[in-house]
């Protein structure tokens, strides 16, 4: 067993010869490269990415000695590239855990049995270093590590997602090196990163050298004054240096334009101050960059400075004067192959995602992101909510309380260093506009001694934390805080806060409508309130992304894993499969109604029958001089009339009066649609032109002329009933009703069945993940079981038809009954069936997951065809994202493939449906009012049992639900109740529906 000191558990050792905290900037040698930004160019970087020499053990205690001396003899260890997570490369255990510690709880020490990782990497140093002051930098290590170079101690480091940087002057050479690195799974600091997330080891971010002069600048800090009506603006570059030297710099705006110029001889501090004349103020919605470059000896810095003012005023959350709201998303680093690595193409492709979808703010949940990802969001434009690498979440459920590493003074200064790390690393950002001091880890005394550090280094940005919410029961001295954050408050709470004249300070959800599995449902009701009151700031969305795992079945068949799918334990299941994306980027139909929620133009009637309508502009800084409108009247779903608006340049929060040209009749038999869409009229660097950046829909106001029906003369229809079995058959149908079930068993046309299997009333769906809490409700309610309890079953025949009267009730085993109540069934002539139900629901139950019919369609009836909303899934609490019209689809196409299968694709606000194979022989159902539908290939119990989408296994046959309602989505899987309106807990309910066999070639 090798003998090194075991800082990892010694809450007084976090850091063994690493640099003092410093702004991120990468030296460069030339302007043209420092402007180009291109850190790979720099005389003075060199990478150690790449393959390193790999040794896993299970515990420390199983690592060689002399594993770190020069001439350690590593030839036959393996091979693992850096940056990467030693989990998704087959070593060690995958583990997801939310709360709980995946270890015992007895702070500051870990498990003996504590893996450890060892790399090694042999390099070169060019000669032209050899006057040069050496650098190693680790952008990210998880969770300590300790350091040799060339056979020598260098120094230790703890701290997950922060840079540590050691000065390698007394240990480097010019030629060939080798640098060795030990990796703990575990350490003290481990107590404080129980984030929510896949439990990760390694150097998971990039590693490189930096060669500095030996004189040279040790950090800069760009501080910001503007004036109160932004005419001008100060930019003090505050520098610190190590030994006298002479400094230049010189501001540029977007074009390579010098609009300031300084310089100064600098011993330590120094300030040069620019002022600025009329600046560019740098927001998400337009986030211009000035360029500032700092010359010193050899080496050119670059530093892009945005200027704004964050501020909070009468209890508004202000950037730069203007009152913003933020339409925000929690983001984790996460990919489904690399794990907690993450690509630059990688982190472009979510913020170019997140842009097309309207979303201009990002928490950094739970630590601070890659250096890199933050210029991203310099550049792209997005609210940056910058949190500190600190949770210890598994307190509570190991002690009782939040708060009993915050408030234990032995852990002060582990606290307060991760606030310090952060904020000296990502200062200089513009994207960054708010300070957090973590997530849920309570809230006392270390806390309060972070945020008050923050507030003396940085009073520029806002501080936040949740943990000091009420509901915690911490430390209730708050002072330190500028805004009340909360986590998934019911919208009655934030409106009645919103509506408290003692609650200064703006409320801000940094989590709220859990976006698990199909969800979330309830977004318009949140944002509805967050528009009416200015003390509301907005939210973040839980969360951006699924963290599935890309892997394997034995058979090859690939799928994403989550928790327990690796043998890991504890677990928390699939709760990280609960993003707006798949782990794969595939934007789920939850995005879709973000975007549609938090678009930032509204667009409503004025005088719809002359065709005018208010557009009002929900940016905050920007007119609407890049949105081109397109519109569309549709007649019964197809094109009736077409065209563009151009030219319109709406103020910020204002709102205009445009004119739709007139092209539909005041009276028809046909419904008539507009639909207005807002496009970008320009290619942008997310979006190209004509994208989609929201729309409106609204029935016109067209009187409803009543519509002659043609009708062929088939008025011969018989019955008979034998042993319990009615046949009713007319020119061209059989159909069979069953009346000791109550249901029909066989519906056909020309001989062509057309159902499989009895019809029949169904109460129940596929749990939802947003379903978690009532679905013990449920199933205690009996609704996953229901059966039919037929009382009587009576018919006649009358002129052209048969008319059949079922009285039956819906219950399951060991519980009384759900619902009772009377089924109708009339047979025309024609073969149409018309049903009209009436039910009565036990009183004392919970809300219906859904009340509706249930039938089983033939092999090859895979043709959906419907006017309704469209095109994707839609619910009573998630429709804003679908327009009324015509589609044409299939059965699989209908299918939402959530990684944890439940109810999916439901139809809400359906008129008619026609289910038919590719001939068009199928039935076609109507409703007396609006209904939803959803068809599919797999049975509610299916979808019930799998736990993963591998394990279904699709049907021939095709199931169709047609439901009177179904109750809405919510997001309870974290959130809130689902809100009464969207429950169905109607205790009468009347429902008619028209089941038509058609030929639709011939019809």
């Amino acid at each position: 067993m090798v003998k090194i000191e075991s800082y990892w558990e010694d809450l007084g050792i976090r850091q063994i010869n690493r640099e003092e905290s410093r702004a991120y900037f990468i030296p460069y040698g030339d302007t043209r490269r420092a402007m180009e930004g291109k850190r790979g160019r720099s005389p003075f970087y060199q990478t150690l990415n790449g393959s390193w020499k790999f040794r896993y053990h299970a515990s420390v205690q199983g690592v060689e000695n002399g594993f770190y001396e020069e001439g350690a003899d590593v030839g036959g260890w393996d091979d693992l590239l850096v940056p990467s997570c030693w989990q998704v490369n087959g070593y060690d255990q995958l583990h997801y855990t939310n709360i709980h510690y995946p270890f015992p709880y007895n702070p500051p020490y870990v498990p003996d049995d504590n893996p450890a990782g060892v790399y090694v990497r042999d390099f070169n140093v060019p000669v032209n270093w050899e006057e040069k002051k050496p650098f190693i930098v680790f952008e990210g290590v998880n969770s300590c590590f300790y350091l040799w170079v060339n056979g020598q101690f260098v120094g230790y480091s703890q701290g997950s997602r922060m840079p540590a940087e050691f000065d390698l002057t007394d240990v480097l050479r010019t030629g060939s090196n080798r640098v060795t690195v030990m990796v703990l799974k575990w350490c003290d600091g481990s107590y404080i990163e129980d984030q929510d997330i896949w439990r990760f080891s390694g150097i998971f971010r990039d590693v490189y050298l930096l060669a500095r002069d030996s004189h040279y600048i040790r950090d800069v800090y760009n501080k910001q004054e503007l004036a109160s009506d932004f005419s001008w603006a100060v930019l003090n570059c505050e520098i610190e240096t190590i030994g006298p030297v002479g400094v230049k710099a010189e501001l540029l705006d977007t074009d390579g334009k010098q609009v300031g110029f300084q310089s100064a001889a600098i011993d330590g501090k120094g300030i040069l101050a620019f002022h600025v004349e009329a600046p560019v103020l740098w927001n998400a919605e337009c986030p211009y960059l000035y360029q500032l470059l700092v010359y010193c000896g050899q080496e050119v810095l670059r530093f892009r400075v945005g200027f704004r003012k964050i501020e909070i005023k009468d209890g508004v959350f202000r950037i730069n004067g203007q009152a913003v709201k933020l339409k925000g998303v929690n983001r984790h680093d996460s990919h489904p192959e690399l794990g907690q690595t993450i690509p630059v193409s990688h982190m472009v492709q979510d913020l170019v995602l997140m842009k097309r979808y309207n979303i201009n703010t990002i928490r950094a949940s739970h630590y601070p992101n890659d250096s890199k990802f933050l210029e991203l969001c310099d550049e792209y434009g997005f609210y940056v909510i910058d949190e500190a690498d600190l949770e210890c979440h598994g307190v509570l459920p190991a002690t009782g309380t939040y708060h009993a590493l915050t408030k234990n003074p032995a852990w002060r200064d582990s606290f307060v260093e991760r606030a310090e790390r952060m904020i000296e690393r990502d200062k200089n950002h513009p994207s960054v506009i708010i300070w957090s001091m973590g997530n849920e880890s309570g809230f006392d005394a270390n806390h309060i001694a972070m945020a008050e550090w923050a507030k003396v280094r940085d009073p520029s940005r806002p501080i936040h934390y949740e943990g000091a919410a009420p509901r915690h029961q911490g430390n209730t001295e708050t002072r330190c805080l500028d805004m009340d954050s909360h986590m998934y408050e019911s919208i009655e709470y934030i409106e009645n806060y919103a509506k408290d004249e003692t609650a200064t300070m703006p409320l801000f959800l940094c989590e709220y409508s859990h976006a698990m599995g199909n969800g979330p449902g309830d977004l318009k009701d949140y944002w509805d309130v967050i528009y009416k009151y200015p003390k509301l700031m907005g939210g973040c969305v839980w969360e951006w992304c699924d963290h599935g795992i890309l892997t394997r079945t034995e058979d090859g068949t690939p799928f994403f894993g989550y928790g327990g799918d690796f043998g890991d334990l504890p677990n928390d299941g699939n709760f990280c499969i609960d993003g707006l994306v798949s782990p794969d980027r595939v934007p789920h139909t939850g995005l879709l109604e973000l975007k549609q929620v938090i678009a930032p133009i509204r667009v409503e009637a004025k005088a719809l029958a002359e065709g005018k309508l208010d557009v009002t502009n929900l940016y905050d800084f920007i007119d609407l001089s890049h949105v081109i409108f397109h519109w569309k009247v549709e007649k019964d779903g197809q094109v009736a009339g077409q065209g563009l608006l151009e030219g319109l340049s709406t103020k910020p929060h204002a709102t205009e009066t445009i004119s739709i040209p007139v092209c539909w009749p005041k009276e028809s038999e046909s419904r008539y649609f507009l639909t207005i869409s807002y496009r970008l009229n320009r290619d942008t660097s997310w979006g190209g032109l004509g994208h989609e950046i929201a729309f409106e829909q609204f029935e016109l106001p067209v009187i409803q002329k009543k519509v002659d029906v043609v009708s062929v003369d088939r008025t011969s229809i018989s019955a008979r009933e034998e042993d319990g079995i009615l046949t009713i058959e007319g020119f061209d149908f059989v159909h069979r009703f069953d009346l000791c079930k109550g249901a029909f068993t066989a519906i056909s046309r020309h001989g062509v069945p057309l159902i499989q299997g009895p019809v029949g009333f169904t109460v129940w769906r596929a749990p939802t993940d947003n379903d978690r809490f009532v679905k013990a409700e449920w199933l205690e309610a009996g609704f996953d079981r229901v059966v039919t309890k037929v009382y009587r079953a009576d018919w006649k025949q009358e002129d052209g038809s048969v008319t059949i009267q079922v009285s039956f009730s819906l219950g399951g085993h060991s519980v009384p009954t759900i619902l009772s109540g009377n089924a109708e069934w009339t047979v025309l002539a024609t073969g149409e069936i018309a049903l009209c139900v009436k039910v009565n629901v036990k009183e004392d139950l919970v809300y219906l997951p859904r009340f509706g019919l249930q039938l089983t369609m033939p092999a090859g009836m895979e043709e959906v065809e419907y006017f309704g909303l469209g095109p994707q899934e839609s619910y009573m609490d998630k429709r804003r994202s679908v327009k009324k019209g015509y589609y044409l689809t299939t059965v699989d196409e209908m299918f939402v493939p959530y990684i944890k299968p439940q109810e999916n694709g439901s139809r809400f606000g359906t008129e008619w449906v026609t289910v038919s194979n590719a001939l068009g022989m199928g039935l076609r159902f109507e409703g007396n009012e609006v209904f939803s539908f959803n068809t599919g290939h797999y049975g509610m119990d299916d979808l019930a049992a799998a736990v993963h989408l591998h394990e279904l296994a699709k049907r021939k046959e095709t199931f169709v639900h047609l439901d009177y309602k179904m109750s809405g989505i919510g997001s309870n899987s974290c959130g809130p109740e689902l809100l009464q309106p969207y429950r169905l807990d109607e205790k009468e309910i009347e429902f008619g529906l028209r089941i038509i066999p058609v030929f639709k070639a011939d019809e």
